[in-house]
């Protein structure tokens, strides 16, 4: 049997690393409801993998860490524009800063 690999040029990672402010968290726990269900809707929405990766014990900052893998680098960086966009929209959390990278 005889093994054939992928070249490593057949995957394409996206990351995008946003911090957020979320004014109306008033203790961590309110911070902690709002991010899970952002969490949950951007896993539901969006075929990606989503994480708090920092300001865990500040209760109206968050960083969040989103990854998509993918084998077409223009619709990786589409859907991960697309979540841009959705922090943009949002009403209960406002976007401070973003960082998109692909590897």
């Amino acid at each position: 049997m005889k093994l054939e690999f992928c070249e490593s040029n057949d995957t394409v990672v996206g990351v995008l690393n946003v911090r957020l402010v979320i004014r109306s968290a008033n203790t961590l726990k309110d911070k902690r409801r709002i991010i899970k269900g952002l969490k949950d809707r951007i896993k539901n929405s969006f075929n990606v993998s989503i994480s708090e990766t920092g300001a865990l014990d500040n209760c109206q900052y968050s960083k969040l860490g989103i990854a998509m893998v993918g084998n077409d680098t223009n619709y990786v960086q589409s859907v991960l524009s697309g979540l841009i966009n959705l922090f943009h929209r949002l009403t209960f959390v406002e976007l401070v800063d973003y960082n998109l990278e692909f590897i």
